[in-house]
């Protein structure tokens, strides 16, 4: 840098200090302070733009905006002069030369109007003004320069934010309540928009491939979160990404895709595995035009294809996993069927015939029965009702003939506390009546053993997809899933079928037993 420029920076520099002397004084320094420390923020800012990027502009022109800051300080009639440099280095963000006629023509007007700034429909105009030439001068843009340009979009909107926001508090305060807020905070905005552009244009990230980000965004499986990622970290927001499918291509929803023929102004970049292609990005010809660029774009596709088919591979396992446990629970309630209904053909009919038969044989003798014989027959009758038992335990029959709302009503009718049945629902299928009933019985069964209840209600809906069954007992609650081997069996059960139950006990609370399944 020149001794004439370095010069001039240190002469800016002290002119900020007679501005604020003469314009504020140091006596009360909560004018004072903060608006020095602007002055130098977008002087130190523009010096180190300056210093790093000397083939940049824009350093420059946040050294004017500081000296036209401090000229507004010095004469309250310049106050909105800064607005016409400021507005000129957000714009030619970041070579600080103006490359477009839209950008031109906005800082013309910016330059010529702004003594009329200072009311606050001309500060809203500026504010719309600010963020919309730098929005409108990223469309069409893709690749290296859209992203220079984005952080001047990020600094546009915030200060005009500020601008909006503090012309309206004036409005709703027109005593001037809230001048003091809406300059503090426009301040700070300034400080902060100008340390990042000089920040972002030292670093100029830019200009390095964004390789790496894009292999941490690319970590996603979905298609349509690689073509954004894609389409992000190349800032091409018109990118496509094509399929391969047989022997053309699909686009991300199924649908066949063309390709674009040579001289559509679309390049077009095979991404290969084993030397074959097995998608195509369809983008802007300049955002891969350089080769080491458009080598690594390649390989995080690839990794991340490579990445989404493994986690297709696990999610494969899992639903064939959650299938298999499906299969073997509606296996076993087959089988506890078969049982059952043995049991009740085979044994427990047997003895039911010769509980008959000895009824016969008792009330034909004369006399009092023998008290062998009546011994026998209580013993027999013991027995029955311990096979029917069992066979409720294995599988109970009302399930089949009458369906879960006659085996929910007679559950209800054979429990030992008052149980009020609510049911709304169709048939569904066994395994799923199934668990919803032994989940309902083992319920009834803890709340009548061990929560010394009083009631009970059951709820069991289905709506919406989804079936949900509610157990509700006003016991003493206490009840643990860690502690209960029962209702453990019915978490694997219900967890096989694609469900969830939670169990709710505080102590002297009551137990609520709660289960959802989804409804296939």
């Amino acid at each position: 840098m020149r001794k004439l420029e370095l010069l001039l920076w240190a002469a800016a520099f002290a002119f900020g200090l007679v501005a604020e002397r003469l314009g504020f004084g140091f006596d009360d320094t909560s004018k004072s302070l903060p608006d020095l420390v602007t002055g130098w923020t977008l002087l130190a800012a523009g010096f180190a733009a300056r210093s790093r990027k000397p083939e940049s502009r824009f350093g420059l022109l946040l050294g004017a905006t500081s000296v036209a800051w401090f000229a507004g300080t010095l004469w309250p009639s310049l106050a909105t002069l800064h607005r016409a440099p400021l507005a000129q280095a957000i714009f030619s963000f970041p070579s600080g030369r103006l490359a477009t006629f839209l950008g031109r023509t906005a800082v013309g007007l910016v330059y010529v109007t702004w003594p009329w700034g200072g009311s606050e429909a001309a500060t809203i105009a500026f504010a719309v003004l600010l963020v919309a030439v730098p929005l409108a001068q990223l469309r069409g843009v893709v690749g290296v320069e859209r992203r220079s340009r984005t952080p001047a979009v990020w600094a546009a909107a915030g200060i005009s934010l500020v601008l909006v926001v503090g012309a309206a508090a004036r409005l709703a305060f027109p005593k001037g309540d809230a001048d003091d807020p809406a300059l503090l905070a426009y301040e700070a905005v300034i400080c902060v928009a100008a340390v990042g552009l000089a920040a972002a244009l030292v670093r100029a990230r830019w200009l390095r491939p964004p390789v790496a980000d894009l292999v941490v965004e690319l970590s996603e499986t979905r298609a349509t979160t690689v073509r954004d990622a894609l389409a992000h970290a190349l800032a091409d927001p018109s990118l496509e990404v094509a399929y391969r499918a047989g022997d053309g291509w699909v686009d991300l929803g199924g649908q066949p895709f063309v390709l674009p023929p040579e001289g559509a102004g679309r390049a077009v970049t095979p991404i290969e595995r084993d030397g074959k292609p097995v998608a195509m990005l369809v983008h802007d010809p300049e955002i891969l035009s350089d080769t080491g660029i458009a080598d690594a774009v390649a390989r995080a596709a690839r990794l991340a294809a490579a990445n989404a088919r493994l986690q297709r591979d696990v999610q494969a396992q899992a639903a064939e996993l959650e299938a298999s446990r499906r299969r073997l629970l509606v296996a076993g309630d087959t089988e506890r069927r078969r049982l059952e209904r043995r049991l009740r053909e085979g044994a427990e009919l047997r003895l039911s015939r010769l509980a008959a038969e000895l009824e016969r044989a008792r009330l034909s003798g004369s006399g009092d029965a023998p008290a062998p014989l009546e011994h026998a027959e209580r013993r027999l009758a013991n027995a029955i009702a311990e096979l029917e038992e069992l066979g409720r335990g294995l599988h109970p029959r009302l399930l089949s003939t009458r369906g879960l709302e006659g085996a929910l009503a007679e559950l209800a009718q054979r429990s030992l506390l008052p149980v009020e049945v609510s049911f709304r629902s169709s048939r569904l299928p066994e395994e799923l009546e199934a668990a919803v009933y032994f989940i309902c019985s083992e319920a009834l069964a803890n709340a009548a053993k061990h929560a010394s209840a009083t009631k009970v209600a059951i709820d069991v809906a289905a709506r919406d997809g989804e079936l949900t069954v509610r157990v509700v007992d006003d016991g003493r609650g206490g009840a643990d899933l860690a502690r209960g081997s029962g209702l453990r069996g019915l978490v694997d059960r219900v967890e096989a079928l694609g469900g969830e139950l939670r169990i709710e006990s505080p102590p002297g609370g009551g137990t609520v037993v709660a289960a959802r399944f989804p409804l296939r």
